[in-house]
């Protein structure tokens, strides 16, 4: 079966807004690095929103500095699924699931192929509940919001996950990426 992994930039409080995190170069030559392995994207309709058209209007016009126009073209060219029950059309490569993310996935994770890649908060407890996402890619930010949306709210997973550490890289910026496995 295909790997499915689940990555995130996340504030030191656990807060997962990308609206106060500040990526650098450095950032975006991670991300894009990553995309080596990945075929499919898995979103949901607010983390699609928040990613489209603004990645791919930087890779049509490469109005971004060279990390992001780098970034959006490789980000863009990979296909997409986004589920929604609301979105009535969506960009390229991507099609519209409208329901039931976990069986959707599952029925991905069966098909040949790279990674795929999952970016949406709100279905991350369903996901891994069902057993879904084996890798995890968490970007931790050094800066505290005390606002935003929470990785995972209070009783959103009905038993504790058990990770382990893979991997850890610490960016000039003092971030630090953490590369965890499903044990």
């Amino acid at each position: 079966m295909r790997p499915v992994t689940f990555g995130l930039n996340i504030s030191l409080d656990g807060y997962c807004d990308h609206m106060t995190l500040n990526p650098g170069e450095e950032l975006y030559d991670y991300f894009t690095s990553m995309m080596d392995d990945v075929d499919l994207y898995f979103f949901g309709r607010v983390m699609y929103q928040l990613m489209f058209p603004y990645w791919s209007d930087i890779a049509k016009d490469q109005s971004g500095t060279a990390g992001e126009n780098r970034f959006a073209e490789r980000f863009t060219a990979i296909d997409k699924v986004v589920v929604s029950r609301t979105l009535e059309s969506v960009q390229g490569n991507t099609r519209i699931v409208r329901g039931n993310p976990a069986a959707e996935l599952l029925k991905l994770k069966q098909q040949p192929g790279k990674k795929i890649a999952v970016d949406s908060v709100s279905m991350l407890p369903e996901l891994i509940t069902a057993g879904l996402i084996d890798e995890f890619n968490l970007v931790v930010h050094p800066v505290m919001t005390g606002q935003g949306r929470r990785l995972l709210d209070a009783g959103s997973l009905h038993e504790q996950l058990n990770l382990q550490l893979a991997d850890t890289i610490v960016l000039k910026s003092g971030a630090v990426a953490l590369h965890y496995r499903k044990r």
